[in-house]
């Protein structure tokens, strides 16, 4: 699919819920299946909702809801009315809800039991739970409203892993092309497919491939409000017989570490997906070794609206973050923005209409991200291979500078998980005596010293490379997207 084979009237909630068989099953709960006849009627129900509360076309709709029915409804009802959504975590604190109450600036925003309180606390304007009774008197009938496939429709917040999340600002071509290219070009999606989330709806990766994307072909998503934990997975797989595993690598380490790990049946899996963080290849292994479930590893960005490098099923690359996915094009450049030899280390920039119109309030630093229209040139540091497979070398913002040389803490990080004993681990820099040095948090699954790390990594990479602090840790910190938070490590003394 092109830009120009979208229609110019384009809404969402239409394409994705609406054009689906009644009777289909969309979403797969612990009450029991939801079809999508009944998630449209639900949706529509919502729309109507927020239309009585005086929601108009263009206007920002903020979520702060656990991962249910009600939240997808919701989602597509503000779509299917025109207004834009943006959606928060549930267990953030007080304080984070204000900044994202004073930079959306929402017309409304939509909370439920887990989140109205702090929500409330937080100060926040025309706030409503979904227990109000607006929601549940609605008619079930709504018509979309007349949207374009060039109207703002999503903001998709960035990490803030490594500063305060922006919103990147999207227009309703932007799921449409990247279901066409991503879910179909490269995952094959199929009516068949059943979707399993290891991150909350509320993180674009997972909503897309759980509650967009498979409604694309009339497939369905599993949807579960608890917090996701290695156990809750395993009883979800041998639930529900998912055909696709929507992970992190995080999360992956967990699993294959877990005790009951070689008891698990994962045969309904065809693929599993990995994006959010690097792969390391060692892991890569271990989870072959394990569950022998593909992992199809990627790379994409709120920037981009979703994955735009990729592996395919069947055509993996252990350690790559695999080729360009259909509609996108992509270069590795320097700093001043001129293309390197393959092989050379360089930023990623990618170009293609998925990708956002600006940061929101932050013009700057939109100028640096989007130098042209549809290209967005990301902090990401790769090198391409001469068959086109690119290979993650961490990020620009996170390289160290030790005894005059750039080190990637990526290829620290890699070695480590080389050894038998570590689980997983981190490697920031720190400053001693004036001068810039690698330290280690590691997480372990038997005895071993720092010292011992330390010679593992010394005889296997260039001397100045190996961490002069290690710390044996019990858990990193987390995003509440489940990525490493570096900036807490940063912190640590």
């Amino acid at each position: 699919m092109r830009y120009a084979d979208i229609p110019s009237s384009f809404n969402i909630a239409s394409y994705f819920v609406d054009r689906n068989p009644a009777e289909r099953t969309a979403l797969l709960t612990a009450s029991g299946p939801v079809t999508y006849g009944e998630l449209a009627a639900r949706a529509n129900q919502m729309g109507n909702a927020l239309l009585e509360l005086g929601v108009r076309q263009g206007d920002r709709v903020l979520l702060a809801l656990s991962d249910s029915v009600d939240f997808v409804a919701a989602w597509y009802g503000a779509q299917k009315i025109g207004a834009v959504t943006a959606e928060v975590y549930t267990f953030l604190q007080v304080k984070d809800y204000k900044y994202y109450l004073n930079y959306v600036s929402p017309a409304i925003v939509l909370a439920d039991s887990t989140t109205v309180d702090r929500l409330r606390e937080a100060g926040a304007p025309d706030l409503f739970s979904l227990d109000d009774p607006v929601f549940g008197r609605q008619s079930s009938t709504l018509e979309a409203a007349p949207t374009t496939k060039d109207d703002v429709a999503i903001w998709k917040f960035t990490t803030g892993s490594t500063g305060a999340p922006k919103a990147c600002v999207l227009t309703a071509r932007s799921p449409l092309l990247s279901f066409s290219w991503y879910a179909q070009g490269v995952l094959g999606i199929q009516p068949s497919d059943i979707v399993l989330p290891v991150p909350k709806l509320f993180f674009g990766y997972a909503r897309d491939l759980t509650a967009l994307f498979p409604f694309g072909v009339g497939a369905a998503g599993i949807v579960f409000p608890e917090r996701s934990t290695v156990e809750k997975l395993f009883e979800l797989i041998a639930e529900h017989r998912p055909t696709i595993l929507v992970n992190v690598p995080t999360m992956m380490s967990a699993m294959v570490s877990h005790p009951a790990a070689s008891g698990q049946d994962f045969s309904s899996l065809r693929l599993c997906t990995s994006a959010g963080e690097a792969l390391p290849g060692e892991l890569y292994r271990r989870w072959m070794d394990t569950f022998g479930v593909e992992v199809v590893d990627g790379i994409g960005s709120s920037e981009a609206y979703h994955i735009y490098l990729s592996n395919r099923p069947g055509q993996s690359r252990q350690g790559s973050l695999g080729q360009v996915v259909p509609g996108y094009q992509a270069r590795v450049v320097d700093l001043d923005g001129v293309p390197v030899p393959d092989g050379e280390v360089g930023r990623l920039e990618i170009t293609g209409e998925t990708v956002a119109l600006e940061y929101w309030q932050a013009p700057e630093k939109s100028a640096e991200t989007f130098p042209r229209a549809h290209t967005v040139r990301s902090g990401d540091l790769v090198t391409r291979d001469a068959d086109g497979f690119f290979y993650y070398q961490g990020r620009a913002d996170d390289l160290l500078k030790v005894g005059g040389v750039w080190v990637a803490p990526a290829e620290i990080e890699n070695c480590l998980l080389s050894h038998d004993a570590v689980v997983e681990c981190a490697v920031v820099g720190y400053q001693e005596d004036g001068l810039t040095r690698p330290r280690a948090f590691v997480v372990v699954s038997s005895e071993v010293s720092g010292t011992e790390l330390q010679d593992f990594v010394r005889a296997r990479l260039a001397p100045h490379k190996y961490p002069r602090d290690v710390r044996i840790v019990s858990a990193l910190p987390k995003t509440a997207s489940g990525k490493l938070d570096r900036r807490a490590l940063k912190g640590a003394n």
